[in-house]
């Protein structure tokens, strides 16, 4: 019964540290690559959490500051707007970029520039349409629980 107990305590700490790093570190590309990489960063260190003391002193700061972000950007209505309309933006952004449109290309200097998007597909595209998915349920969540008191 020992052997059962510690192996489900090893296999539970190992799925944790799996999926709490593989969080943290795509977290970090997509702070450079399309996507929402300080919600995937911050996701990965609460995983973590479970496991380490560190975390569970980063994941409280974290979430206040997110909060109190979320709150200043529901206070106005015109926030508000401004919020859906770059949700709705990333969404559109992610439909032109998956579908791959054809861009002209110039000359300068002899080179063709403007040939393709970089990164383009629709890997790319579902990671902006994700993102604007996440920022309309944030957008919801913060007006309910900021102005309706």
């Amino acid at each position: 019964m020992g052997i059962v107990d510690w192996s489900r305590s090893g296999l539970r700490r190992t799925v944790i540290e799996v999926i709490g790093w593989t969080l943290v570190i795509v977290g970090i590309a997509a702070l450079v690559l399309p996507g929402p990489g300080l919600l995937m960063m911050f996701a990965g260190i609460a995983v973590l959490s479970q496991q380490y003391d560190w975390a569970k002193r980063a994941v409280e700061p974290m979430k206040v500051k997110a909060f109190h972000a979320a709150e200043s950007g529901v206070r106005t209505w015109p926030r508000i707007v401004t919020s859906i309309f770059g949700a709705c933006c990333l969404i559109a952004l992610g439909i032109v970029w998956g579908s791959r449109p054809s861009i002209p290309t110039y000359e300068l200097f002899g080179y063709a520039i403007g040939p393709e998007l970089p990164f383009d597909g629709w890997v790319t595209g579902t990671s902006l349409i994700f993102s604007g998915m996440i920022a309309f349920v944030l957008i919801g969540y913060s007006v309910r629980r900021f102005r309706n008191p």
